[in-house]
């Protein structure tokens, strides 16, 4: 099965840096994070114009202080470097595209 690739406290910059990222913050533990995974995976496999990529917040603290991550999953959407947009917890994949859709 296909994965997302998982950014780390010394990754994240790099990895929200250049193009359109969609990063998950999520935990091992919370159940919504792991029902959203696949969703999220088929979207990266769908869409040539967006990555998705996902961050554990329990094992990556700084990135998760750094932005404001109070609940997971929390989806950040950033273009080239610079947040455009932020939805807290989990969504069918018709309303993330929907919520995705303005900006890609």
């Amino acid at each position: 099965m296909r994965t997302l690739t998982e950014l780390t406290d010394d990754t994240f910059a790099e990895g929200v840096a250049t193009g359109t990222v969609l990063v998950e913050f999520r935990a091992d533990w919370c159940p919504p994070c792991r029902m959203l995974e696949p969703v999220l995976v088929e979207i990266d496999a769908e869409r040539d114009d967006l990555t998705v990529v996902k961050l554990d917040t329990d094992r990556n603290p700084r990135t998760a202080r750094d932005q404001r991550i109070m609940s997971a999953p929390t989806l950040q959407l950033y273009k080239d470097g610079e947040l455009v947009a932020q939805v807290v917890g989990a969504r069918p994949k018709i309303h993330l595209m929907a919520w995705l859709e303005p900006h890609l």
